[in-house]
């Protein structure tokens, strides 16, 4: 992947930036605006980037893979006004496949409102480890135990209204998606978590539909990369027939995010969530622990069950220099990360049966003002193996 990505962005950075986005100057306090400078005319506000290429992945095997990262101003003469953030990924898998998914940021005039949330689509081979960290520790992956495949999309928006003049926000969300298995393996077929929620031989399907109220704390300067301030959410999410589901379950969740500058461009960054489901959770709505968003090296879905609780702490750092030659300022796009971080799971919030430890470092590579695509390299310490990831914007 690195063989042909790299090039890629090489040759991005070489690209003068349009004078719509200010550069990273020296002084933290001017970080969460994007001013031009004074002796520099605005000449477009949309700005974005794309970046392709055979790539491979652990998950998929090997793909043709894509990301576009697009940013603009919803009102691009209010220059205090965070840019919306829209994040975009496609991979096509040459055993067939497909799958695409977008995380949008917007953030509309005054800042009085938001909209947040995931759409995504995809077609893929997939893999199921059972439930239950035991279950999930020792299940062999292949073909004959493991793969099936999936098809579904998931609409997940909510909207965000600020309290007053505070960094409070409420709003509701909408969480709408359908699963469907086909052709799964003998084992998952064996498996009784399987049976128990319905599968056959011949697949399972689920619809979900869900609506739920959040309240957040947000006094981040960039939400899509803070170098600094606090991010405080609790969310709550109830399914039913009554929305257009199958199941009644419920979802409660609690992410907490803090970010410290330590040094010019350099951010110690932390994390504790916990994602927990309850009542009569369809097979394919439990709670993941170990995704490209916090315990990197772990497959995604490996682990799961009713409860995940994380903790994490990141030292990212970009490269300082003068800027005075071509050199110097391509490497002032650059940069790294580092992280440690803990799971722990269990079929209930209280009741903890495993315990996955995560390390990892990466490279992060700026393709627009405080805008980075980051190539990961996660150990799983559990299972002793490492995974590779390349996605645009950060983890958290």
């Amino acid at each position: 992947m690195r063989k042909y990505v790299l090039p890629i962005i090489a040759a991005l950075l070489s690209v003068d930036i349009p004078a719509t986005a200010q550069p990273v100057g020296d002084s933290l306090s001017t970080l969460s605006r994007y001013e031009p400078p004074e002796e520099q005319t605005p000449r477009r506000n949309l700005r974005y980037n794309i970046l392709g290429g055979p790539a491979y992945t652990p998950d998929f095997g090997l793909l043709i893979g894509g990301s576009a990262l697009m940013t603009f101003s919803m009102d691009p003469t209010d220059t205090t006004l965070r840019r919306s953030v829209v994040p975009m990924g496609i991979a096509l898998q040459f055993k067939g496949g497909l799958n695409l998914s977008t995380k949008p940021q917007l953030f509309f005039p005054g800042d009085r409102f938001r909209i947040f949330g995931k759409f995504a689509y995809k077609n893929t081979q997939d893999n199921y480890y059972g439930i239950g960290y035991h279950t999930n520790k020792e299940y062999p992956r292949g073909k004959t135990t493991s793969q099936y495949r999936y098809s579904g999309f998931q609409i997940n928006p909510w909207f965000l209204f600020r309290l007053g003049r505070s960094d409070f926000f409420a709003g509701p969300q909408i969480d709408f998606s359908y699963d469907r298995v086909s052709k799964p393996a003998a084992g998952m077929r064996a498996d009784h978590a399987y049976i128990g929620a319905g599968g056959t031989e011949r697949g399972y399907s689920r619809r979900n539909a869900g609506l739920g109220f959040l309240l957040t704390y947000d006094s981040r300067d960039i939400p899509a990369n803070a170098y600094r301030g606090l991010y405080l959410d609790f969310r709550g999410v109830m399914y039913g027939k009554a929305f257009g589901g199958q199941d009644y379950f419920y979802r409660l969740e609690l992410d907490y995010r803090q970010y410290r500058s330590v040094k010019r461009r350099g951010v110690v960054a932390w994390t504790v969530q916990s994602r927990n489901v309850f009542a009569d959770v369809p097979l394919t709505q439990h709670v993941l622990t170990g995704t490209p968003f916090d315990l990197r090296g772990y497959y995604n879905g490996q682990y799961r069950d009713n409860s995940s609780h994380v903790a994490i702490v990141e030292y990212r750092q970009m490269v300082n220099n003068d800027r005075a030659t071509r050199l110097k300022r391509l490497l002032s796009h650059v940069g790294y990360a580092a992280w440690a971080g803990c799971g722990f799971m269990g079929p209930a919030p209280g009741k903890i049966e495993g315990v996955l430890p995560n390390l990892g470092i990466g490279l992060r590579i700026e393709v627009q003002p405080r805008m980075n695509v980051r190539l990961d390299f996660g150990r799983n310490m559990k299972n002793r193996q490492n995974l590779f990831y390349f996605n645009m914007t950060e983890a958290f």
